[in-house]
C-alpha cells in the first residue's frame, strides 16, 4: 500500500462520529474498553467494529490485560490531526455566520 492510499484510509477511519469521538477520549491517555463502552451510546459489538477500523488505520494501539483490552493513541501527532480538524471546522462554521 502507497503513502497516499494509507493517508486515504486514516481520513477514512476519522469519518466516523463515534471514531473522533473515541480519539478525543483516548487523547487523555489509555482507556480499558469497557470504559468506552459505557462512555457511548453504542454496544460492545459496535463499539469493536469502530475500534478495528481506528487499529487498521494505525490510529490506536492494544494491550490486554486479563479479560480486559485497553486502547491508546498510536501516536502523539494523531491529537494535532484531530486538533486541525477542529480548528478548521471553527473557522468553516465562523465563515458561514458572516
Amino acid at each position: 500500500m502507497n503513502s497516499t492510499t494509507f493517508q486515504a484510509k486514516v481520513f477514512k477511519a476519522l469519518g466516523h462520529p463515534l471514531r473522533l469521538q473515541i480519539l478525543k477520549k483516548l487523547s487523555n491517555g489509555e482507556v480499558c474498553v469497557c470504559r468506552l463502552v459505557d462512555d457511548t451510546e453504542f454496544s460492545q459489538a459496535n463499539l469493536s467494529q469502530h475500534l478495528k477500523i481506528l487499529s487498521n488505520a494505525g490510529l490506536i494501539a492494544k494491550r490486554k490485560e486479563g479479560n480486559f483490552s485497553h486502547y491508546r493513541l498510536a501516536d502523539d501527532n494523531i491529537i494535532k490531526l484531530v486538533q486541525i480538524c477542529e480548528a478548521i471546522t471553527t473557522n468553516y462554521i465562523k465563515k458561514l455566520g458572516e
